[in-house]
This record gives structure tokens, sequence and C-alpha cells, in this order.
């Protein structure tokens, strides 16, 4: 049974974050879903993934590809795919539903702090996650590392 995992980025934008993230995935063993709503907002986060540091290589792909099973990491809007993720990492309020939560060895959901709709759409994540029996926990940059604030 897995648990989601909320980032409250207040510090780092996404763009630096989810990288980060994703390296420590790939570290444990796990493919990745990256869901996020929008196609132009994924074609860019496609295109910083592949500018990050030189000491990093994030193997990725957008899905719609003839190679999408075989992605380690994949950047889709749908919820099935095909890469047999073991975590999944929602962006811009991107739907997670608690069979994800409890099927997956973790889900990430990434929240802009300074988007006040971010916040609430996360809050309402949060809500329907754990009332639906689902493990969480709540992490906060404010004081510039990462700190565990809420557990449930």
């Amino acid at each position: 049974m897995g648990a989601a995992y909320f980032y409250h980025l207040t510090q780092r934008p996404l763009e630096v974050t989810l990288p980060v993230l994703l390296e420590k995935s790939l570290g444990a063993g796990w493919r990745v879903a990256v869901r996020g709503r929008d196609p132009a907002r994924l074609d860019w986060l496609d295109q910083k993934l592949w500018l990050t540091s030189d000491d990093s290589f994030l193997p990725h792909g957008q899905a719609g590809g003839p190679h999408d099973a075989a992605q380690p990491i994949l950047l889709t809007q749908a919820r099935e795919a095909p890469n047999d993720p073991a975590c999944l990492m929602a962006i811009d309020g991107a739907e997670v539903a608690p069979e994800e939560v409890t099927g997956l060895e973790r889900v990430c959901i990434l929240f802009d702090g300074q988007d006040p709709e971010a916040v609430q759409t996360a809050r309402g994540q949060w809500k329907a996650l754990t009332g639906a029996g689902c493990k969480a926990q709540y992490w906060s940059e404010e004081s510039g590392r990462w700190e565990k604030k809420a557990e449930a």
C-alpha cells in the first residue's frame, strides 16, 4: 500500500524540484508517470527535462509515441500509463484517484505555493485521498529545506 506525498513548492519551481524527485525515483528502481493537465505545459516540461545538468540524464518521453511502454519516465495527461509506473507524479492539479495511491509505491502531488488556486486544489486532494483512507504526507520547503509538516 502506497502513500501520497504532497510537495508545497514555495522556494523552488517545478522545473527544479521535479528532476530531483525523478532522480530519486529512478534510483529506487521505479518507473514514473508524470501526469499533467495541459499538453503545452507537458511539452515545456519535456524540454526542461532534456536540459538538466550534465551529470544527471533523465530518460523520458511523452505519451503517444511508439516506445511508451519502455519509457522510465512518461509524461502524460491520461490516467493509464503504458510504462507500468511504480510512482505517479501529479502536477498542475492533475487528478489522482485513491486506488492509484493504494496501488502504487508512491504518488507525489506537486503544487505551486504562490498560486492560490493550486493550493486550494491540493487541499481538496488531501481531503479526498485521506478521507478515502489513503496514507498521506505533507512536505513544505518554506524554511528553505524540505520538512514534513503533516501526516495522515
